[in-house]
Parts: C-alpha cells; structure tokens; sequence
C-alpha cells in the first residue's frame, strides 16, 4: 500500500465488514434512557401533554387556512420579485430609450381593473372584499371552516 494511504490501513483496523457485528450491542444502547420503554416522557411527549389544551382546538378548517396562508405567503413574495424585475427591465428600457411608457395611464388602468367597488382609490375596503371572496372559495364544503381565517392569519404571519 502507498505510504500516503497509509491512514486508511489504521483507520480499518479492528473493524469488522460484518453488519451484525457492527450492530450496538444491548449494554450500549443507540437511544438515551429517557426515549426508552421505561415509561419516562422524552421532550415531545412532554410539550404535547403540556400543549394539549390548545391541540385540541386545532381543527381541520385552522390547519389548511395555515397551509393556505403559507402558501399565499410564498406566492406573493415570488409575484412581488417578477412584477419588481419586470419594472426594472421595462424602466431600464424607457431610461435607453428604446420604449416610452405612460406610467400615469399604467396606474389608471391598473387601479381601475384592481378597484372593487369602484370608488376610485385602492384601500382598506377593496382588500376586505378580496378577502372575502377568497374565503368563500377556499372554505367552500371545508367541515369546521371557523378556524381558517385564524389559521390563514397565522400562516401569512409566522411561516
């Protein structure tokens, strides 16, 4: 054997290429004492007993609304990277000069098509109605929906 794989020699010395004699043996046993069938609670097992009051009103409709809400999360913040490099690139071009852009009417049309009750301003009344009509579909034959806006709160929030 080369002298510079010389540490692999020592390294497989006393080592067996047999699975079962690589096994730990009982004396030696791979999980902590407190993970045993000895009836002591490990750490998961304690925090469930501890958080079992609020567990239990975990329902279906709080767990996908938090699902939900992890997801418009994610989504959003991928729309908002396209729609702000898409601005960059055309900006980019109406500062060459290869395009002309009338932002103003961009605005206008956007505002117009995004505005649900048609007063003329983006506010706090057009987003309650999209929230609206996004609850409504995706609680639509959900048993036990009352948790989702809870659930979908959380999720936009924490995740």
């Amino acid at each position: 054997m080369p002298s510079f794989l010389s540490f692999l020699k020592s390294e497989a010395e006393g080592q067996s290429s047999d699975p079962v004699a690589a096994a730990p043996s009982e004396e030696e046993h791979p999980l902590p004492k407190s993970l045993d069938e000895d009836g002591e609670a490990d750490a998961v097992t304690k925090a469930i007993d501890k958080l079992k009051p609020a567990l239990a009103k975990i329902t279906f409709g709080s767990l996908v609304g938090y699902c939900s809400g992890v997801a418009t999360k994610k989504i959003g913040r991928a729309l908002a990277i396209v729609a702000g490099v898409g601005f960059m690139i055309v900006q980019g071009a109406v500062y060459s000069g290869y395009i002309d852009v009338d932002w103003k009417k961009v605005q206008d049309d956007v505002a117009n098509k995004v505005d649900v009750n048609k007063d003329g301003a983006l506010n706090a009344e057009d987003a309650k109605a999209y929230w609206q009509k996004l609850k409504k579909v995706l609680t639509h034959n959900i048993p036990n929906a009352g948790g989702f806006s809870l659930g979908f709160l959380y999720g936009v929030t924490y995740a």
